[in-house]
């Protein structure tokens, strides 16, 4: 008995208009955001690697957030198909309604472009997040960026945001900045 086969679609069709969630930025230089796939892993970790001070992963952790949870990460490419900005998160199992996003990475080329909203609100808006009313996250106290990027969504949500440390210097080892568990909500999935 034989299995049939899928047929393969390199990333740089999947970034076409037809199949992105979205299309952001300017006329001239279109983002094209859609959930990720296994052709997309390695794009993603070369993504992390540029974009420091963020922890890097293993290739393969990529691949599999890019397979295995791939409805709550989003990717965003350019029209070339080069990953220029990713999110990574997860519905956690022990609280339904709340989205843990794991890391948010914009490269160089798609900086100043709103991305890193754009590809929250993109996940947040799926179908498979209906049920979602909160978003946590961890963040160092020294990164104003992403306290930048989660002070403004909860704004733009209408929510409270709140923090307090999650995990210590110690218990990270030592060698790493504590990390604070940063939670907005609840919102309206559909105002988003």
């Amino acid at each position: 008995m034989s299995t049939p086969t899928q047929p393969f679609t390199p990333s740089a069709d999947l970034a076409r208009p037809t199949v992105a969630d979205a299309v952001v930025g300017h006329a001239e230089t279109p983002l094209f955001i859609r959930k990720p796939n296994a052709d997309d892993g390695w794009g993603v970790y070369e993504l992390i690697k540029a974009c420091p001070p963020l922890d890097v992963n293993s290739a393969y952790a990529y691949l599999l957030l890019a397979t295995q949870f791939r409805d709550t990460c989003a990717v965003a490419t350019n029209e070339e198909g080069e990953v220029v900005g990713f999110v990574s998160g997860y519905v956690k199992d022990n609280a339904p309604d709340t989205y843990f996003l794991w890391q948010v990475a914009v490269g160089e080329k798609a900086r100043g472009t709103g991305l890193a909203r754009r590809l929250v609100e993109a996940i947040m808006s799926r179908p498979e997040l209906d049920d979602v009313h909160h978003l946590e996250t961890t963040i160092t106290p020294d990164n104003l960026a992403s306290w930048g990027l989660f002070r403004r969504l909860a704004a733009r949500w209408h929510a409270p945001l709140n923090s307090r440390e999650y995990f210590s210097t110690e218990q990270l080892g030592g060698e790493h900045d504590p990390e604070n568990l940063v939670r907005i909500g609840p919102f309206q999935t559909d105002r988003i």
